[in-house]
């Protein structure tokens, strides 16, 4: 369209000013229209964010903080219908605390933003809020409303919880881990790229297996320079082909054998690798150990294979007969000599796998014999046995060592045997016999010499008392002179009294006396003999007896004892020719282990009972001889030698000890060291000569076998004195005919060495036989401990040992009698 330029300037400027001004004006209204626009886009945003936030917000105006918004989230947060206009305490006050509201209004009163933290809502046991209370202005500055704002923060807490236990639980584990862990960064060193790395984080386990301190921050090249090729090539696969790998290898620098997994950390490019590893050094210590034990172990075995190769040989050709048999009767192994033996018996070779049973099926009564003695062996017994087989050459005698076969962890498998032909050793043992007894009698002979003077003389005197008091008992009686009788009758009878004491010397020195110990207080012992004790060592010496309190009781057979007392007062008194003084002491004492050793008795308590002199005293020589049997310092015809060795031979069949402790011109003291009786804190002596019995009205019948019809004629004469009926024989055969009819015996009293081939204990045990409740007294004038059980006797046995008084007899009889429980 032309522009007509009018020709009038006034006009042109009015007509360029009028422009001008509606140009303005449409500027500034399409300012406001953009304005307008942009405030309308910027509130509709607004309310888009405000709608659509998941945070809870609303805008409350007023001083009554009505609300003006409220977005979806709030809404749904407090469970809200239409609130608009509505005042917050109408709206909120029976929903929430009523701090929330009191923020708000405090929010509002001051003009300045309150922020509560960590708030939890009434009935929401498991939220946690957070609250922004922000004041909002007017075009003139005031405050006329606030803005609120609430974020749930328990999943946010959660989430920071469970991150902050992870990595508690990785600090954890990567702290106490029993293995070693590190991460490594590689980086290009002087030697290439990728040629280094550095240890970026490593666990305390790391210096413990790796035996390098304080590892973070440092290179490898720097740690371990000579070595680290190999340890980057290792590592650098692992960054560049992500596979992980598992080795093992030497550690140079600490002398360490490591086990080592590795794996790369992310991708290649953070260069990272993560390292775990342990110290197998002592593994590899044991592996080695273990393939040198092997290579020894092998060796050993190659050794002994060589040695069983040389055993099996050497037991294959041995004298030595060796049978191994298992639970089935079937042979596991037989040496060559065995098979050869078996087959020269037999008739029979057996072979391995075979069984006893078979190779013995057509003679039955050997394999009977046979079987007996390896099913003892099967059943686990291990035992010796001599056995005498009849053979082309004669009677053959075996010796048969039956043991278990046992596995490595000693569950019996078998049994086996070792059996060797004796019958030359048995034929040479017996000539050996025949030329010992024939040496024994010469050193009898010998003994007797020795003995010659000393018994001869002393037996002499008391044959000579005996039969002097018999005659002149035998003159004063056809004379009718009566008023000397009784001291003829005791010089009679303490002769024999005497003759008996020194047949128990000789009995107790041979160590087979038959003893018949019982508890024994010592102190009444010792006192019931000290007058005696007095009377035999004269009055030119003292004697002091010194008795323990409390002493503690002795197994011993009494009468023995007494005589071992006297016999060592006896000796004392020899000792001292000019005088002295003679002590009696007992005490209690214990011998320890120690002590034991060297004494030759076993530890334990013992009664002690010592009897020491002031006499000459002995040297070391005489001493070591003291206990020898005929040795003696006194001149020819004065002792038998016999005393002490009673003394000795009595206190060790009792289970004691002797000793000496002596000194030359000082004295000599003789100890006695008596097992302590641990069943009882008192016992009584029995008297060696027992009160007379009275007589009895009972009717028991007693028979007495003796061959000596003088011994059985006296015997017999007190028996029936008392009121007993008898019955006698002079042998065994013919006391066992009377024994086994059905005549009534209460008790037996035998001698035990009877002629005829019949002992008297082989008597008693086919009586009882017939009688099982038979009563026995065992007489007998020297050792037959053999025969009676080596002292020990059987429940209703006892003993009596000649000679004995008749008094003796009739009370021992006469307690067996009477008692429920006789021994």
């Amino acid at each position: 369209m032309p522009i007509v330029i009018p020709d009038d300037a006034d006009a042109i400027r009015q007509r360029l000013q009028v422009l001008e001004d509606e140009n303005a004006q449409l500027k500034a209204r399409l300012a406001i229209y953009e304005g307008e626009r942009w405030t309308a886009d910027r509130e509709g945003r607004f309310q888009q964010i405000f709608e659509q936030s998941p945070a809870s917000m609303a805008v409350l105006r007023g001083e009554q903080l009505r609300f003006e918004h409220v977005n979806t989230a709030y809404q749904r947060a407090l469970s809200l219908g239409d609130v608009l206009g509505k005042p917050v305490r109408e709206v909120l006050g029976g929903r929430i605390e009523r701090r929330f509201i009191e923020l708000m209004e405090e929010a509002y009163r001051r003009g300045r933003g309150v922020r509560a933290r960590n708030f939890q809502m009434p009935g929401d046991e498991g939220s946690q809020r957070d609250f922004l209370y922000l004041p909002q202005f007017d075009s003139l500055g005031r405050v006329d409303g606030i803005f609120v704002q609430e974020n749930d923060i328990a999943e946010q807490r959660r989430v920071e919880s469970a991150f902050a236990q992870e990595r508690e639980r990785y600090e954890f584990l990567f702290n106490t881990m029993d293995e070693g862990f590190c991460v490594i960064e590689f980086f290009d060193g002087p030697h290439g790229p990728l040629s280094d790395y550095i240890h970026i984080e490593a666990n305390p386990a790391y210096a413990e297996h790796a035996g390098i301190r304080n590892v973070v921050g440092q290179t490898l090249r720097e740690m371990v320079g000579e070595e680290a090729d190999s340890w980057v090539a290792r590592y650098a696969h692992v960054l560049h082909s992500g596979e992980s790998i598992r080795f093992e290898q030497e550690l140079i620098a600490t002398g360490r054998h490591l086990e080592i997994s590795a794996f790369r950390v992310g991708p290649a490019s953070r260069k990272q690798v993560a390292v775990l590893f342990q110290d197998i050094t002592q593994r590899k210590q044991v592996e080695e150990s273990l393939r040198q034990l092997n290579e020894t172990l092998e060796r050993r075995v190659r050794d002994a294979n060589e040695a069983r190769r040389v055993l099996v040989g050497v037991v294959d050709g041995a004298d030595a007969l060796i049978f191994i048999m298992g639970f089935d009767y079937r042979w596991i192994a037989i040496n060559g000599s065995g098979m050869r033996e078996f087959e020269r018996v037999f008739g029979v070779c057996p072979q391995i796998g075979e069984s006893i049973k078979d190779n013995l099926h057509a003679q039955p009564e050997n394999l009977q014999a046979a079987l007996a003695p390896w099913d003892r062996a099967l059943g686990g017994e291990e035992f010796v046995v001599v056995v005498p087989f009849e053979t082309e050459d004669g009677t053959r005698h075996y010796e048969m060592h039956f043991s278990r076969l046992n596995d490595t962890e000693g569950r019996q498998i078998g049994a086996y045997q070792f059996v060797y032909d004796i019958t030359e050793r048995l034929q040479e043992q017996q000539r050996l016999s025949i030329a010992e007894d024939a040496l024994g009698q010469s050193q009898k002979m010998e003994a007797v010499g020795q003995l010659t003077g000393g018994i001869a003389h002393d037996f002499n005197n008391l044959l000579t008392s005996v039969s002097g008091s018999l005659e002149l008992l035998q003159m004063r009686l056809s004379q009718g002179r009566l008023a000397d009788v009784d001291r003829y009758v005791g010089a009679a009878q303490s002769a024999a009294r005497r003759a008996s004491a020194l047949t128990h010397r000789l009995l107790a020195f041979s160590r087979r006396q038959t003893l018949d110990p019982k508890p024994t207080n010592v102190n009444r012992l010792v006192v019931g003999m000290e007058e005696l004790v007095r009377r035999s060592v004269g009055p030119h010496i003292s004697t002091e007896v010194t008795l323990a309190a409390e002493l503690w009781s002795s197994f011993i057979d009494a009468p023995q004892l007494e005589n071992a007392l006297l016999n060592l007062c006896l000796n004392a008194r020899d000792a001292m020719p000019d005088g002295g003084r003679l002590s009696i002491e007992t005490s209690n004492q214990w011998i320890d282990d120690h002590a034991s050793h060297g004494r030759n008795v076993p530890p334990g308590q013992y009664v002690s009972l010592c009897v020491t002199d002031t006499g000459t005293g002995m040297t070391e020589e005489v001493i070591e001889r003291a206990f020898e049997p005929f040795f003696t310092t006194k001149p020819m015809g004065e002792g038998t030698g016999l005393g002490l060795s009673m003394v000795y031979g009595f206190v060790r069949q009792s289970g004691g000890q002797v000793f000496i402790h002596s000194q030359l011109g000082q004295g000599t003291t003789m100890c006695l060291y008596l097992p302590r009786y641990q069943d009882g804190d008192e016992a009584e002596v029995e008297p060696a000569c027992e009160p007379s019995s009275a007589r009895t009205d009972s009717r028991e019948t007693i028979m007495v076998v003796d061959d000596e019809p003088a011994i059985r004629m006296l015997v017999i004469e007190v028996l029936e004195e008392l009121g007993y009926t008898t019955l006698e024989a002079g042998d065994g055969a013919s006391g066992l005919k009377i024994l086994q009819s059905g005549v009534r015996i209460d008790l037996l009293v035998t001698d035990v060495g009877l002629p005829g081939g019949m002992n008297g204990r082989q008597l008693a045990d086919l009586a009882r036989v017939e009688r099982p409740d038979l009563k026995v007294l065992f007489i007998t004038g020297y050792a037959e401990n053999s025969v009676i059980g080596n002292g020990h006797l059987a429940p209703g046995m006892r003993v009596l040992t000649k000679p004995f008084t008749m008094e003796a007899v009739a009370s021992r009889i006469h307690e067996m009698i009477v008692g429920d429980n006789a021994v």
